[in-house]
């Protein structure tokens, strides 16, 4: 009996102490801030199961790419596509490219107010058309969200009809407040970013005009700590993570 019970502590000392080594390492992740909701209901899983602990730094979509281009240090880079200019600087392994998530562009409404028909491409061009006035966040900051609507507009031949009636915003939750503060009568960005409580969500725009966005997860080839990098990416992509992801209005890869 003593036997036993001596072996359960040192198995139980063991445990704990690897636990605590892994509290001491603190993975570094970078990813947009349309990922933002997610990652963040994400992250306490991890930390739970691993022990080890995630420092976490949201940015645009664009300006996190940049960031990983240029060699900045991260553990786990998060991006939005494109991808081309981060894979070929050598600051991600690429053979650790790993997708995670969809996000659409999605359109919302003061709270209380008709919901427009957004069910096709026309139907879309009819709303916006009609709309006295429309908000999404600025192209300009690096939103990708913003850069992705822009396109639609091109796509539906209305861009340049559009420009006097839109008020950008820095930020897809910048455009959400004023919606809900009833500044602007149309709001457009990702739908994770939709969490204002003073607007509702109409849905996403059809992906013929605006197709969702993929999330990539990959291991830096600068991780101070590689193995926990890896760990933390494999989780990202597990199953465990698709609660998180879904209660973001995101679409889990897995």
């Amino acid at each position: 009996m003593e036997y036993f019970c001596s072996s359960a502590l040192i198995l139980v000392l063991a445990l704990a102490g690897s636990l605590g080594a892994h509290a001491q390492t603190e993975v570094t992740l970078i990813a947009p801030g349309g990922a933002r909701e997610a990652i963040t209901q994400i992250i306490p899983g991890f930390e739970s199961k691993t022990g080890y602990k995630v420092k976490p730094t949201f940015g645009s979509g664009r300006n996190t790419r940049q960031q990983v281009a240029r060699g900045d240090a991260f553990d786990v880079p998060v991006l939005q596509q494109p991808l081309e200019d981060v894979v070929t600087s050598g600051n991600v392994i690429a053979s650790s490219q790993t997708p995670l998530a969809t996000v659409a562009v999605a359109v919302a409404v003061k709270k209380g107010m008709p919901k427009p028909d957004i069910s096709t491409p026309e139907a879309v061009k009819r709303m916006l058309l009609a709309a006295k006035s429309i908000t999404y966040p600025d192209p300009a900051t690096g939103a990708t969200a913003g850069a992705n609507f822009e396109a639609t507009m091109k796509k539906l031949g209305i861009a340049d009809q559009m420009k006097p009636k839109t008020k950008l915003a820095p930020t897809g939750a910048a455009a959400m407040e004023m919606i809900g503060k009833d500044e602007v009568e149309i709001g457009l960005t990702f739908i994770s970013e939709m969490g204002d409580p003073g607007i509702e969500i109409v849905g996403e725009l059809p992906a013929s005009v605006c197709p969702p966005t993929y999330l990539f997860g990959f291991i830096s080839t600068h991780a101070k700590h590689p193995k926990a990098a890896k760990a933390l990416l494999d989780y990202l992509a597990s199953p465990a993570a698709a609660a998180g992801y879904q209660a973001a209005r995101m679409k889990p890869a897995h």
